[in-house]
């Protein structure tokens, strides 16, 4: 599974991006340019994205953003206190009687 932008973990979690944000922000995960504060020690659940484009006049421009992994979603309800519900359990079709 693809790691996932600050939008599609927001929607994950119930939030909204910029309520997300505000409260990374405020566990000290994410610092001033929406990057992880300390990436050594949260790479195994957020990772900084490098990308970057051609400008016709300024040449090529670098950007940095947050990708959450996949299995950070539980982490980050713990660390940001976030209470969802479990999805229903589904019936194993294995079962009989």
């Amino acid at each position: 599974m693809r790691d996932l932008t600050l939008q599609d973990a927001a929607k994950a979690l119930g939030l909204t991006r910029p309520a997300l944000i505000k409260r990374m922000r405020e566990a000290e995960l994410l610092n001033e340019k929406n990057l992880p504060t300390h990436p050594l020690r949260d790479r195994l659940y957020l990772r900084i994205h490098e990308g970057s484009w051609m400008h016709e006049k300024f040449g090529m421009q670098y950007t940095q953003s947050t990708r959450v992994r996949p299995t950070a979603l539980r982490w980050l309800e713990q660390k940001l206190g976030i209470q969802r519900d479990l999805p229903p359990a589904e019936q194993d079709r294995r079962d009989v009687g």
